[in-house]
């Protein structure tokens, strides 16, 4: 582990394949490698993707990943998509639609799948960006999984969040209005050759107008079209306009102190996991409370308490 991590941090994509293959099948020995890689990270501008699906949030990614490569960054893409039911990986919609990036070494990318994690992110999403990091990507991208209005995840891990829409949606504002309203620092709506265009952002900037307090930066609302390369070079500016807005007024300290917060709570929590149900003492115990559930002796919360009671002894 020592060795992969060390390779990593020299920029070796190999063992940074290898270590996030680790991270998403929470290797036990992964923390000797992650105490490395955390010396190493910190560096990185982490730009998170969410909204709704079939908004072309990947082609989107693709064409911003280009600009920053024009820009002379590297890249890392984590691509997160639904997980299959019948093998557990992830179904790399994603990762097809980005394969004209894979030939530039500048750019790594990474497809994950959810797991059964909720908020439309991944569990070993904070190892990935760390190990990314210290291998030395200048940008990570983060996309989240693209199911709605549950999907504000996003902004415990990124320094800049973009809420990604399309016209033809209908109402707009009841599209975003629960959750992803509050998370935005830039709004993009994508097939800006749709017709109407003007009406979405339109919406959005009078929902933005309504909440909108004097003095406090007020979310941009950018036009995008994708496919035809249109309005990229402006979004790229827009979020650097915004990291530079979060250095100079002393919050971006705050935003990765949230996501060291968000990962230290996962870490404990898949440890308590594996505690629970990889042991086998644990594991007998769950099938035996499982056992008086069923048969009426007992409830799910007196189960839970009884397990939690044991850990705490």
């Amino acid at each position: 582990m020592k060795d992969l991590a060390e390779r990593a941090v020299n920029g070796d994509d190999r063992a940074v394949a290898r270590l996030i293959t680790h991270a998403e099948n929470c290797h036990p020995d992964l923390y000797e490698a992650m105490r490395i890689i955390h010396r190493h990270g910190g560096r990185a501008q982490v730009i998170g993707i969410t909204g709704v699906m079939g908004a072309g949030k990947s082609t989107l990614i693709a064409e911003i990943a280009l600009e920053y490569r024009k820009r002379g960054k590297t890249v890392g893409i984590i691509a997160i998509d639904p997980t299959s039911p019948f093998t557990g990986g992830a179904l790399l919609g994603d990762r097809i639609r980005m394969s004209r990036l894979t030939m530039d070494p500048g750019i790594f990318i990474r497809s994950m799948g959810t797991r059964g994690m909720l908020g439309g992110l991944t569990g070993a999403v904070y190892d990935v960006m760390e190990i990314m990091d210290a291998s030395g990507k200048d940008v990570i991208i983060v996309e989240t999984v693209g199911v709605g209005q549950a999907e504000v995840d996003i902004i415990k891990i990124a320094d800049t969040t973009l809420v990604v829409l399309v016209p033809g949606l209908g109402d707009s504002i009841q599209t975003i209005k629960a959750g992803l309203m509050e998370i935005a620092d830039i709004f993009v709506v994508n097939k800006a050759d749709v017709p109407g265009i003007e009406r979405t952002m339109a919406e959005i900037e009078s929902m933005i107008d309504l909440g909108h307090r004097p003095g406090v930066r007020k979310t941009p609302v950018l036009a995008t079209a994708a496919k035809e390369c249109k309005g990229i070079t402006e979004l790229v500016d827009a979020i650097e306009e915004h990291r530079e807005f979060i250095v100079g007024s002393g919050s971006l300290p705050d935003r990765r102190r949230k996501r060291y917060e968000a990962e230290l709570v996962e870490i404990i929590r898949k440890r308590l996991m594996t505690m629970i149900f990889d042991e086998k003492v644990f594991r007998e115990k769950v099938e035996s409370l499982i056992g008086r559930i069923e048969g009426k002796e007992t409830d799910p919360y007196s189960a839970a308490e009884e397990i939690l009671d044991g850990l705490l002894k």
